[in-house]
């Protein structure tokens, strides 16, 4: 018997963890990149009878884990495989503030892990599984940062517009090959997360738009995490899943 097969990063809390319980549910099979073991969601695997491996992992090193999952995806039989899905979820936001006023390793370790790492996890997916003669998928998880500018947020903004532009070349390239990936980076809406709380509690001298991310919560117009993940998996299994490289999850 096959089993749909997903790959994510960023499982062990929030929206992460929500897409990894509801595709355990599903009947996937899991790989989870994160940084700490979550020993509820193995749990959960247990009771489902499901593959569930969690790699701890701090992507702001993606090369490590780039080359541990192609070698992983190289040695596996694909005829266990129903279809292979990588979902980039995992995000950095580093310290709210002007460029000039974020050190050095913080931007770069943002970088890392917000576009360097989704770019080479992909890269040794599809060279790993091009092979594989079932459907595969890439999910970039973006933001509307990435598609309209902000103060004090550039590297997060920058990361988000590399992303969805990466998205592009690569749907290119794949719907040139005979059974080439489904690739999309998507928007998946404002959800009530750890950034979100980062992102009110930053000084408003150093962020202008603070007011906007307080009004939202106050407001109640902040998704639950199970609600968008939801909505996130609704979108990644409709048929025309990668017709738009880049979307939004309201779309």
């Amino acid at each position: 018997m096959t089993h749909p097969l997903t790959i994510l990063t960023g499982a062990s809390r929030g929206m992460g963890l929500a897409m990894a319980e509801q595709l355990l549910d599903a009947g996937h099979d899991l790989v989870c990149i994160s940084r700490k073991h979550n020993d509820s969601l193995g749990q959960r695997a247990s009771r489902a009878g499901r593959r569930c491996e969690q790699w701890p992992q701090d992507l702001a090193r993606p090369e490590i884990a780039a080359a541990r999952l192609e070698t992983w995806l190289s040695g596996l039989d694909f005829r266990n495989v129903a279809s292979a899905t990588l979902i980039n979820n995992a995000g950095l936001l580093p310290r709210i503030a002007p460029l000039a006023a974020i050190p050095a390793t913080e931007l770069a370790d943002a970088l890392r892990v917000d576009l360097e790492a989704p770019m080479l996890l992909t890269s040794a997916f599809l060279r790993a599984t091009q092979s594989w003669p079932v459907a595969r998928k890439v999910l970039n998880i973006s933001s509307g940062l990435g598609r309209r500018p902000m103060a004090s947020q550039a590297a997060y903004c920058a990361a988000k517009a590399g992303m969805d532009h990466f998205t592009r070349c690569v749907a290119l390239e794949e719907a040139s090959l005979e059974n080439g990936a489904r690739i999309c980076s998507l928007a998946p809406g404002v959800i009530d997360t750890d950034m979100q709380h980062q992102l009110r509690s930053a000084d408003a001298k150093q962020f202008p738009d603070i007011g906007n991310f307080v009004g939202m919560k106050s407001k109640g117009a902040l998704s639950a995490p199970a609600e968008a993940a939801a909505r996130i998996l609704a979108y990644l299994a409709r048929p025309d899943f990668g017709v738009n490289p880049v979307a939004d999850v309201r779309d």
